[in-house]
């Protein structure tokens, strides 16, 4: 199988030296990067990174102000060069019905656009979108009905939510292209995969079932991110072994 990796998780080394991250990530056997910030390198040289080292760009991270008109066209550019094929909107504040209301106006703007450069656009979750807000309803709810996108499942915050993960990748199904293989405890403790409680194994089989991309996200950098991350990789190859 083959996996990616949400950069976050060596977030210790990217901000300082995003070159050798990827090439370390990489040498640990990930072959599909998921961007969290740029650092101020320009496109060409992240492609020339990606193809140095072998790997390709599934998706990233990135602001939905990006998207705005005013500024959408240089954001589409840089996201070409790259080859980035999902455009992922990692959190925003949609704490009342007007500010869901506003994001879901620019991101259903922004969605043919995006589309016809060949990028799809998608929402990541964490756990409070499943809480039920005062209105009646849950953010990740109105965001369903309302935002005519893609749905990056973080299968670590559903399940800290008290949702199980599974259930809502059958839910969502024909939204989802990517999700986001994590391990933790409950009460927003991350974990390396293999070492929390969170249903890693039975979430990994359910993506092979759906042919859908899995990034691994570990946050706790545990002694440091490279570490963790080469954890995840041992758990995920014993599991490869396994099937």
């Amino acid at each position: 199988m083959e996996y990616g990796l949400q950069m976050f998780s060596v977030r210790d080394m990217t901000e300082k030296d995003l070159e050798g991250a990827i090439r370390a990530v990489a040498a640990l056997g990930y072959r599909y990067i998921e961007y969290a910030g740029f650092f101020g390198h320009d496109a060409q040289t992240v492609a020339n990174w990606q193809e140095a080292y072998g790997v390709k760009c599934s998706g990233t991270h990135s602001g939905w102000v990006e998207l705005r008109p005013e500024i959408i066209e240089e954001t589409i550019r840089y996201h070409k060069t790259i080859g980035n094929p999902n455009y992922i909107i990692p959190g925003a504040d949609l704490s009342t019905l007007e500010k869901i209301d506003e994001f879901c106006a620019v991101m259903n703007a922004a969605k043919p656009r995006l589309e016809a450069e060949g990028i799809r656009l998608g929402y990541h979750n964490h756990s409070h979108e499943f809480v039920v807000m005062p209105w009646g309803s849950t953010i990740h709810s109105e965001l369903e009905k309302r935002c005519d996108c893609d749905f990056e499942i973080d299968t670590y915050w559903a399940f800290n939510a008290g949702l199980d993960p599974i259930q809502v990748l059958d839910r969502l199904a024909d939204r989802i292209r990517v999700i986001h293989l994590k391990d933790g405890f409950r009460g927003g403790r991350g974990m390396a995969l293999g070492e929390g409680e969170a249903p890693v194994a039975a979430v990994r089989k359910k993506a092979i079932e759906m042919g859908i991309l899995m990034v691994v996200e570990s946050e706790s950098l545990t002694p440091d991110g490279i570490s963790e991350v080469g954890r995840c990789m041992d758990f995920l190859r014993k599991c490869d072994a396994a099937d």
